[in-house]
C-alpha cells in the first residue's frame, strides 16, 4: 500500500539503449545521466531532475531516460509529470515492465483506478510473473471496495459513511482530487461547510477550471444563504461542463427557493399573513438540505403564525429554526416573547438567559429577561385576582363585593353534606378567598404584590385572622348581611342578601 505521507521509493534505471544515438551526444547524455543518478541516490531530487531534463534534451527517444525522470518526479510528488513520462516510456518501449509499474502507481495515487486496472492487465499480458503485480492488485482492490461502499452509502444518503470511505480511498490515492471532492460534497451536505470549502479551494489552486470544485464551493455558498454568489458559481460550472447534472439541478432549486421566499416576504409586508404563512410553508418543501435558509423560513413562518394568533404553532416553528441553527439569536428572543404571551415564564427565562450569554451587550434582551423573571416569580404565587374573580384594575369596592360573593360560595356551612374531599377543597378555597382579600384590600400590600415582591404569610396579615371571623365581619348581622342556612347547609327559599350601604 502506498504511503500517504512519503513519495514511493523508486530506483532510476542504469541501463541505457543508445544504439541509434550519435556517439558524441550519447557519451554526453550518459555522463549527465550518471551525475543525475548520483544526485538521486543522495536524495537531491531537484538537482537530479535538472540532470534528467538535460539528458532527455540530448536524447529524446531513449525510453529509460523517461523512466528515470518519472522516478524522480515521483519522489518530488509530481505524479502527473511522472505519469506522463511513464506513458512516454511505454510509447517508446511497449513491453517496459518497470514503466508500467510506475504508471499504475501514479494512476492509483492520482485516483484514476480505471486506468490503473487497464495498465495492470496490459502488464500481465506480457509479464504475468512480475513480483510487483500482487501489491498493485491489492491496492486497486482496496480502493474499489471502498468506492463500492461509498456508492451504496451515497444512494442511502449516509453521507458520513461516504466521508469515511473517501478517507480510506485517499490512503492510496494521496494526490488525487476526485475522492477528496466527493468527500467535500458530502461534508457540505452534512453542514460542514468550512471543511468542504477548504478542500474545494485546494483543488482550485491546482486547477482554476475544476468544475467539480466550483460546484462544491457554490453548494457551500448556497447552503449558507449566500444565494447570489452561489448562482455565479453554478453558472460558471455550467459554462465549463454543460452536462453537469448536479449543478443544473441545484441551480434550478436555488432559484425556485429564492423566488418563493421573496414572495412570502412580499405578502408579509402587505400584512397578508396567511398568504405569507402558506408561501413560507411551500418554500420549506423545496430543499431540505439548505439548513440556513430553511431556518430563516421557519423563523418567518413562526412570525406569520404569531400575527395570525397561532401562538403555540409559532413556538413550534421558532423551535424548528433553532434545531437547524442553534445560534439563531433572533429566533431565541422571539420564542421567549411568545412564551411570555403564553404565560410559560420558565421557558421564557431559559431562552432569554441563553440569549444573554450569546450576546452580552444587548440591553433589550437583559430588560426582557428581568421582566420574564418577575413574571415567573409572580406566576409561582397565588393569583389573588383570579381567586376573587376580578381584574387587576379592580377598585376597593369591587374587591369587597367579590370577596363577599366568593366567601359565600365557599363557606363550609354551604357544603356540610358534601364528601369529605369536597369539604376540604371548599374550606381551602374559603381560606384563599380571605387571604386574597387580606392582600388586595390593603393598598401597600397590594402594591407590593403587584410589583412581584414576595409576601410571606405573616406579612399578609391573614395568618392570624380567623377566616370565619372575617366572613362574619363582612357578611354577618353586624355587617348588615343576614341569611339562614337550612339543615342541608344551603340558604332556604327565603334567603335574602342585605349589603351595607
Amino acid at each position: 500500500m502506498a504511503s500517504s505521507d512519503q513519495p514511493i521509493n523508486v530506483v532510476p534505471d542504469s541501463a541505457i539503449n543508445v544504439t541509434e544515438t550519435p556517439e558524441s551526444t550519447k557519451e554526453l547524455a550518459e555522463s549527465k545521466k550518471k551525475v543525475a543518478n548520483q544526485h538521486y541516490s543522495q536524495k537531491q531530487y531537484k538537482k537530479a531532475l535538472v540532470g534528467y531534463n538535460e539528458v532527455i534534451a540530448l536524447c529524446p527517444d531513449i525510453s529509460h531516460y523517461y523512466s528515470n525522470r518519472a522516478a524522480c518526479y515521483m519522489m518530488l510528488g509530481q505524479y502527473r509529470d511522472a505519469l506522463a513520462d511513464a506513458k512516454k516510456c511505454i510509447e517508446l518501449e511497449p513491453t517496459f515492465s518497470k514503466a508500467y509499474i510506475r504508471m499504475i502507481k501514479c494512476c492509483l495515487i492520482l485516483g484514476d483506478i480505471l486506468e490503473a486496472e487497464t495498465s495492470l492487465k496490459k502488464l500481465m499480458d506480457f509479464d504475468s510473473n512480475n513480483e510487483s503485480i500482487a501489491a498493485e492488485q491489492k491496492d486497486i482492490a482496496y480502493v474499489k471496495k471502498f468506492l463500492k461502499d461509498a456508492d451504496a452509502a451515497y444512494n442511502a444518503k449516509d453521507y458520513r459513511m461516504v466521508v469515511y470511505c473517501m478517507d480510506r480511498c485517499c490512503d492510496i490515492s494521496t494526490s488525487g482530487t476526485r475522492f477528496k471532492l466527493i468527500k467535500a460534497e458530502c461534508l457540505a451536505l452534512l453542514g460542514r461547510y468550512q471543511e468542504a470549502q477548504d478542500i474545494a479551494n485546494n483543488a482550485l489552486h491546482i486547477d482554476k477550471q475544476n468544475a467539480e470544485a466550483l460546484y462544491i464551493r457554490g453548494m457551500c455558498l448556497y447552503f449558507q444563504d449566500d444565494v447570489d454568489r452561489a448562482f455565479t458559481h453554478f453558472q460558471q460550472v455550467l459554462r465549463l461542463a454543460p452536462d453537469h447534472d448536479k449543478a443544473l439541478e441545484i441551480y434550478k432549486r436555488a432559484k425556485c427557493l429564492k423566488k418563493k421566499k421573496e414572495e412570502g416576504n412580499a405578502a408579509f409586508k402587505r400584512e397578508q399573513y396567511q398568504e405569507a404563512y402558506n408561501l413560507y410553508n411551500e418554500a420549506l418543501t423545496i430543499d431540505p438540505h439548505n439548513i440556513m435558509t430553511n431556518a430563516k423560513l421557519h423563523f418567518n413562518k413562526a412570525t406569520a403564525a404569531a400575527k395570525l394568533g397561532k401562538l403555540n404553532e409559532s413556538v413550534a416553528e421558532y423551535t424548528k429554526a433553532l434545531n437547524l441553527n442553534e445560534n439563531y439569536l433572533k429566533a431565541l428572543s422571539k420564542r421567549a416573547n411568545i412564551y411570555m404571551e403564553l404565560e410559560e415564564y420558565e421557558e421564557a427565562v431559559y431562552d432569554l438567559e441563553k440569549a444573554c450569554k450569546m450576546d452580552k451587550t444587548n440591553r433589550e434582551t437583559k430588560r426582557l429577561l428581568g421582566k420574564a423573571k418577575l413574571l415567573l416569580r409572580k406566576s409561582k404565587r397565588k393569583d389573588y385576582y383570579k381567586i376573587l374573580g376580578i381584574d387587576k384594575n379592580a377598585s376597593t369596592e369591587d374587591i369587597k363585593k367579590a370577596y363577599r360573593k366568593r366567601a359565600l360560595d365557599h363557606h363550609p356551612d354551604r357544603h356540610v353534606n358534601a364528601s369529605e374531599g369536597e369539604k376540604r377543597e371548599q374550606e381551602k378555597k374559603f381560606k384563599e378567598v380571605g387571604e386574597a382579600y387580606g392582600i388586595l384590600s390593603d393598598p401597600k400590600k397590594r402594591s407590593r404584590y403587584d410589583r412581584g415582591h414576595d409576601l410571606d404569610d405573616n406579612e399578609s396579615g391573614f395568618q392570624d385572622m380567623d377566616p370565619n371571623a372575617m366572613f362574619h365581619f363582612f357578611c354577618g348581622q353586624d355587617g348588615g348581611f343576614q341569611f339562614q342556612f337550612q339543615d342541608g347547609g344551603f340558604p332556604s327559599s327565603a334567603f335574602q342578601f342585605q349589603f351595607p350601604g
